[in-house]
């Protein structure tokens, strides 16, 4: 399995380097991408130079790219692009977040600063982790991260960027990860209860848990702000090789008037850009 700790193999850059060689230099109006806002995490291409995966991306029709440190949110304006989800919280992990009081204060103090600068850089949307359960159970966890999120809101509403919580599998990729169905979300963002505290809806690892995505997406929608996608199995290709099918869901989120980002987080098996390209078109809608 492929998650984001690994790093893409030699192959891949060879692979990208090849593609990047004949998307260049037209002044063409930029593609359509339907009627969904699509982007393509940075870290599934991560051994193509920023610029240029900007610049192929702005080809394709894409609106942004996903997953950027601060550092790096002001090149894809360089191409008429937005970072569209920013990590503005080091002191947060994928296994040590909000389910844990004992993190509040260090998150806090860490947002304050980093939802300032993703607002400054037109930065949408900034990420979040319940963090791994370590024995403690789903209802603990969900009222301290319900009590976490209610610290870090004010500072989302003030500068007009909505932390989404990323739900991740607990099954294949990040064992004993706390928020890892969309129930358990959902009942911590309704505690919330503000409109910059949404979910990071990442349908390959909601397939792995519990499937169904289209009917959950539908009884869901009010608290998703932004999805990622990702072949399953293997977290590869959006093509015939996996089970989902990714054009009914863009046609879902589509018709609910989803306008938030379908971000594509996988990692290509093959040639890496022409694979971007055709998962774009697959969701297309």
């Amino acid at each position: 399995m492929v998650t984001r700790r690994h790093l893409i193999g030699s192959s891949l850059t060879l692979a990208a380097a090849g593609s990047l060689g004949g998307s260049g230099g037209s002044a063409a109006p930029r593609p359509s991408a339907g009627r969904l806002k699509q982007s393509v995490s940075r870290w599934c291409y991560e051994k193509i130079p920023l610029d240029q995966l900007c610049t192929f991306a702005a080809s394709i029709g894409l609106s942004g790219i996903d997953l950027l440190q601060p550092k790096d949110y002001d090149v894809p304006r360089r191409h008429g692009l937005r970072c569209t989800m920013g990590y503005a919280a080091d002191e947060m992990t994928i296994p040590n977040g909000l389910n844990r009081r004992e993190n509040h204060d260090a998150i806090e103090r860490a947002f304050r600063t980093g939802i300032p600068q993703a607002a400054k850089a037109g930065v949408p949307n900034v990420i979040a982790f319940s963090g791994n359960r370590r024995g403690m159970s789903d209802e603990e966890g969900a009222a301290n991260t319900i009590a976490g999120m209610k610290r870090l809101t004010p500072i989302a509403e003030d500068h007009g960027v909505t932390i989404c919580l990323e739900l991740l599998n607990s099954k294949r990729d990040h064992a004993d990860y706390m928020a890892d169905h969309t129930a358990w979300g959902a009942r911590v963002m309704e505690a919330v209860g503000s409109p910059r505290a949404k979910l990071l809806y990442d349908a390959y690892h909601m397939q792995i848990m519990e499937g169904d995505l289209i009917a959950t997406i539908r009884e869901n929608i009010r608290w998703i702000g932004h999805v990622h996608t990702g072949g399953v199995p293997g977290r590869h290709e959006l093509d015939g090789t996996q089970e989902v099918n990714w054009t009914a869901v863009s046609r879902a989120l589509a018709d609910l008037k989803f306008d938030g980002y379908l971000a594509h987080e996988f990692v290509p098996a093959g040639d890496p850009l022409p694979a971007l390209r055709a998962a774009v078109r697959t969701c297309t809608v």
